[in-house]
């Protein structure tokens, strides 16, 4: 858990890139080291087509969009 707290983790992240975002988020998945689910999986397949966290949210609400709009907030 200790590595989640180096900056290095964020280098190369530009948040209006959803593909970034997707990077980004596959990364902190192997940092942490446990299997985040399926929707989760559904998520980083959406980012990496080039979807926006908002078209995302619109098309899975179930997953309370907050948490997937925060990527874009960083």
């Amino acid at each position: 858990m200790e590595s989640l707290a180096d900056d290095s983790l964020l280098s190369g992240l530009d948040e209006s890139d959803p593909r970034s975002i997707a990077r980004w988020m596959r990364r902190m998945s192997r940092e942490i080291g446990e299997d985040l689910g399926p929707e989760f999986e559904e998520v980083i397949d959406r980012l990496e087509a080039g979807q926006s966290p908002e078209e995302i949210e619109a098309a899975m609400p179930e997953l309370g969009g907050e948490e997937i709009e925060s990527y874009g907030e960083m």
